[in-house]
């Protein structure tokens, strides 16, 4: 995220007591365990680095029944990390949601928070078209005014074209 939105991650650090150093230290982990020729793979890497899921459930996609896992999102206690995984622990699919149960910011065209809403939150206003840009963890959305909304793991970073830009996250 920080390579779009930069000044939302320097905001962001402090609140997790953390500086730039330790949290490229921790991307230079992440990528390392990604690389690591004996490090888990798929879903047993997620669960060695975020702990037990705090939510497990079984998703059904046609006759797939795929397995579902949500973890608690610390500078975002109204979103989880989702992770959607094949039986064996193939990670298919993983960005954050919104919690069960937590409010919805209001998603109209014009009001769309960046750091608030989710994929889901935009992709079904009326006339919303989401538009793959072919990146595992990246999605765009063209809204009806032409806008076009950009996530990172699920997660609004920015609007984007014609008319009003995105309003800044609520504060917390």
């Amino acid at each position: 995220m920080a390579d779009l939105r930069p000044d939302l991650v320097a905001q962001a650090l402090p609140r997790l007591s953390a500086d730039r150093a330790q949290a490229r230290a921790a991307h230079r982990r992440w990528q390392a365990l990604h690389h690591a020729p004996r490090a888990p793979r798929g879903l047993a890497l997620r669960t060695a680095v975020l702990g037990p899921a705090e939510e497990q459930a079984l998703r059904r996609v046609g006759d797939l029944e795929l397995d579902l896992h949500r973890w608690p999102v610390p500078l975002w206690p109204h979103l989880r990390w989702e992770v959607l995984s094949a039986p064996g622990g193939e990670v298919l699919h993983e960005q954050l949601v919104r919690a069960p149960g937590s409010a919805v910011p209001a998603a109209r065209t014009g009001a769309l928070r960046v750091w608030e809403h989710v994929l889901d939150d935009v992709i079904g206003l009326p006339g919303a078209r989401s538009s793959d840009p072919q990146v595992t963890s990246r999605w765009d959305v063209v809204l009806p005014d032409g806008r076009r909304a950009r996530f990172v793991w699920g997660l609004l970073q920015q609007v984007s074209g014609p008319g009003a830009p995105s309003l800044p996250p609520a504060d917390r």
